[in-house]
């Protein structure tokens, strides 16, 4: 039986791994079934303990959908306490993206709805192809929108917010680049290198540092601003803790020194 997430990983020798991950369920718009989600938890948790993994890429299979909400049929048959226990799921989903300690990055190859945007919003970079269409339809079918929709003020402002919650209608991809619910809007032809780009760029970086700097920022999140410059402070000292920002950075100094001496 095929898993319903498949993992592909890009072995770079001694730059470490990229992994992608992807919702194998194409026929279904990559909804998330119970089993898809705890899937995915597992995988995504498993991954987070290889100390060479450099980068995350999250996406779906096929070209139609890169997760389309929660399963339907799945929503029809929750109780109350059936639905604490699924949302809660959902949440982990997208809480061990927020926890894993390198970059995330989203491949939004096209729909991405419910609890599919959330997921999306907790990822820390998003790239989607034109073709993508975003929505939080939830309340069309009796539902208020939850778990990880707590996340889009921050990325889009309260107003923003609101429309897609209250009206549960669908925007598309150059409309969530401007609202800043995507960074990157691209054809689909160009996805895939728009966000190989990204990937490169954080592999050519110091990987401790990567690593610290996610940290720091899941943590920059939930912090008032004193609080959070002092913990920079915190994260520039445990940088320090090993030898590798001196050789860095003296070696940087000796090529802008011999570049000057050209």
């Amino acid at each position: 039986m095929t898993s319903p997430v498949l993992v592909r990983v890009d072995k770079r020798g001694a730059a470490g791994h990229v992994a992608t991950v992807s919702i194998h369920n194409a026929a279904r718009v990559n909804s998330l079934s119970t089993e898809i989600i705890r899937a995915f938890i597992d995988t995504v948790t498993a991954l987070g303990g290889d100390p060479d993994l450099r980068a995350l890429i999250v996406t779906g299979e096929g070209e139609k959908a890169f997760m389309g909400g929660a399963n339907l049929f799945e929503l029809a048959d929750l109780d109350p306490a059936k639905a604490r226990v699924f949302l809660t799921d959902i949440h982990h989903m997208s809480k061990v993206l927020r926890d894993l300690p390198v970059p995330v990055i989203a491949r939004v190859n096209g729909w991405c709805l419910g609890a599919g945007l959330e997921v999306m919003a907790a990822c820390d970079m998003r790239a989607a192809a034109d073709t993508a269409m975003f929505g939080m339809p939830e309340v069309k079918i009796g539902l208020p929108s939850v778990v990880e929709a707590a996340l889009l003020p921050q990325l889009i402002g309260w107003g923003k917010t609101k429309i897609l919650l209250y009206t549960g209608e669908n925007i598309d991809a150059a409309t969530a680049l401007s609202w800043g619910l995507v960074e990157n809007v691209v054809p689909p032809a160009d996805l895939d290198a728009a966000v190989a780009a990204w990937v490169d760029a954080i592999v050519d970086a110091e990987p401790r540092a990567i690593r610290l700097q996610k940290e720091l920022i899941r943590e920059w999140e939930a912090m008032p601003v004193n609080d959070a410059i002092q913990a920079g402070i915190r994260s520039i000292a445990r940088a320090y803790e090993t030898d590798i920002p001196r050789r860095m950075v003296a070696a940087t100094i000796e090529r802008l020194r011999k570049s000057k001496a050209r």
